[in-house]
């Protein structure tokens, strides 16, 4: 059975380009709420965002979101308990890491 998610199981749909953000995001990360990790985009495993090898940048929100769902359904008995986010993040070239953009998200406020 396929667990199909609602539009904003990850966070509400946005545009990173039209977002008003302290600083400019580059593309679309998965990140786990409360920590500094990013889903990785090739190993499909959370790292560290200063973890060298990490490759956490989508480039729009829909495939952020198909590997958020990829993950949850792998590892999640249920699906909607799963503490991902979809965030604006960057790559800073100088110090060869990703940034989050709010920095790390909270699970509950």
């Amino acid at each position: 059975m396929t667990v199909h998610f609602p539009d904003d199981a990850f966070g509400d749909p946005f545009d990173v380009h039209a977002l008003p953000l302290p600083r400019p995001a580059t593309g679309y990360a998965v990140q786990m709420l409360d920590t500094d990790t990013l889903l990785d985009r090739h190993r499909g495993t959370f790292l560290p965002v200063r973890e060298s090898t990490l490759d956490a940048l989508f480039s729009d929100f829909a495939e952020a979101r198909n590997a958020a769902a990829t993950w949850t359904r792998k590892h999640c008995a249920q699906p909607d308990e799963h503490r991902l986010a979809i965030v604006p993040a960057s790559f800073d070239p100088v110090l060869k890491r990703h940034v989050l953009i709010y920095g790390v998200l909270c699970g509950q406020p």
